[in-house]
């Protein structure tokens, strides 16, 4: 044949495009062109694919080859179209089964000595493959195991590229390579602390096993030792499992950050940004190839920004389109990415830049303009977007002796409860947890509450002190506490329980 089709993937984002490799051979001056908008690594596949079919022992013929990447209007970057083009070109002229090779879904970067290279991203490329309808993929073998986490679909963990071309019915020797390895393995993930290790705080405990079985968003403020980062650190621990979807997703994000993958991971990711990080760092970006940041890895999870008054007011700012859309966007010059942005926001600050302010024993030498100043990195539409807002003190000798404390598994049970009841009252509907359900519906749907309930919403709304979406929130919030109470309807004191919550009073 003198055209030959195959298939590789474009990520863009989290999303992948699968894109139809063709390859011409023509009788004229020899030539070996790439079209179809890609981008330098992916033109310099021209000399990568050309060595390594020679030292494969399947030369590519001696005529003009163009490839054109369809559809041509779509950016293609990266290495991991080599192994479909040098497919497609080979099959122009051998004995491969021309739909086999038509069927298949290449990924994966060629070495000179003909080797598949791992590359990143591999999982949302199956997971897109398998989107398109196709049940065949080809990929280095380094990233085998990543990619048969996507069930339905067929993988060859390839060596080599005679390997593939064996595959695919071409008559070639495969020698026995030694596979390219992956980077070595990233730490596995600790698992959640205890909840019980926490001493004291009973009131800020049971404030974060609301904002877990709501999906709430949480600020805590208080002097250093209160125990802000201990309580954050646990809240993934008392999280339900993530399923199947949440942890394809998640482990995608990691698969696009370079991480290597080799299982689904059911706890839910915790990401805890230093408070140097830029815009950049948190919301994802690059010049040349658009990486996720600290907000879709954080996605399905907890992103715990410590030290927020450190933090640049832009960077924060940053963070209030996302919590409304639960997605980020990236806009460059050549193109538009997206990445998932479905996170618990836990913000942990000191009341001022030495911590003393305001404490019983402390002595602040802050001048009020550094103050001001330092809590005003939290913007009031940041703040707005806060459910829960916490003024931790120091436990006391006092406060040691409560009686026991909660552990994280009756703490998960809880919070399992409460997400079930929320689950049963929300069928019917696209939302699955209280955080996610709009103010409409809220206000205004079939379980609205009435208004003797509502009355302490609408007074603080008519004062003032609670925004449109602030009321929102709170009635948000009272559901997840009528969810944990075990009651159907809205009850006036879990819509008070809600604005103590909201407000941020002193616990």
């Amino acid at each position: 044949m003198s055209v030959a089709r195959t298939w590789a993937v474009a990520l863009v984002g989290a999303q992948g495009e699968c894109v139809d490799v063709e390859a011409d051979l023509s009788q004229q001056t020899p030539e070996f062109r790439i079209i179809g908008l890609p981008d330098k690594a992916l033109g310099e596949a021209v000399q990568r694919v050309h060595n390594a079919c020679a030292n494969s022992g399947t030369p590519l013929p001696r005529r003009r080859l163009t490839v054109n990447l369809s559809p041509a209007s779509l950016p293609k970057h990266g290495s991991g179209f080599d192994v479909a083009i040098a497919v497609a070109c080979l099959a122009t002229e051998s004995t491969m089964d021309a739909s086999s090779v038509a069927s298949t879904v290449h990924v994966g970067e060629l070495g000179l000595d003909g080797r598949l290279r791992p590359v990143v991203g591999v999982l949302p490329a199956v997971v897109a493959a398998r989107r398109a309808g196709h049940r065949r993929v080809v990929v280095p073998h380094a990233n085998g195991a990543e990619a048969r986490l996507v069930e339905g679909i067929d993988v060859l963990a390839a060596v080599n590229l005679a390997q593939v071309v064996a595959w695919h019915g071409g008559g070639v020797e495969v020698p026995d390579d030694e596979p390219v390895a992956a980077g070595d393995d990233h730490p596995p993930a600790d698992s959640p602390p205890e909840l019980s290790e926490v001493i004291g705080q009973r009131e800020a405990v049971d404030a974060l096993i609301v904002a877990a079985a709501g999906g709430h968003h949480l600020l805590m403020c208080g002097p250093p030792g209160a125990g802000k980062t201990m309580l954050a650190r646990r809240l993934p621990g008392i999280l339900p499992e993530l399923d199947d979807e949440a942890a394809l997703a998640s482990a995608s994000i990691r698969s696009l950050s370079g991480a290597r993958v080799v299982e689904l991971s059911r706890t839910p990711p915790f990401e805890a940004p230093h408070h140097s990080a830029s815009v950049a760092a948190l919301v994802g970006g690059g010049s040349r190839l658009i990486r996720p940041g600290a907000i879709a890895r954080a996605s399905e999870g907890v992103l715990f920004l410590d030290e927020a008054g450190e933090f640049a007011a832009s960077a924060l700012d940053a963070l209030r389109q996302p919590l409304e859309s639960g997605a980020i966007t990236i806009h460059r010059a050549g193109a538009v990415a997206q990445y998932p942005a479905r996170f618990q926001l836990v913000l942990a600050t000191n009341p001022c830049p030495c911590g003393d302010y305001g404490i019983r024993g402390g002595t602040c030498t802050c001048p009020p303009a550094a103050i001001r100043r330092y809590l005003g990195k939290l913007s009031g539409p940041l703040r707005d977007r806060m459910d829960i807002e916490l003024t931790l003190t120091r436990v006391s000798v006092a406060q040691r002796d409560l009686g026991p404390a909660v552990s994280s598994a009756v703490a998960r049970s809880r919070v399992k409860e409460a997400r079930d009841r929320a689950r049963h009252r929300l069928a019917g509907t696209p939302w699955r947890v209280n955080a996610d359900v709009p103010g409409t519906w809220l206000r205004e749907g079939p379980a609205a509450p009435v208004p003797a309930v509502r009355r302490p919403l609408d007074a603080a709304l008519h004062r003032g002190a609670l925004t449109l979406r602030g009321y929102d929130r709170v009635l948000r919030l009272a559901w997840t506490l009528a969810d944990i109470d075990g009651r159907a309807q809205l009850r006036g004191e879990h819509v008070g329980r809600a604005l103590y919550l909201k407000k941020g009073l002193a616990l």
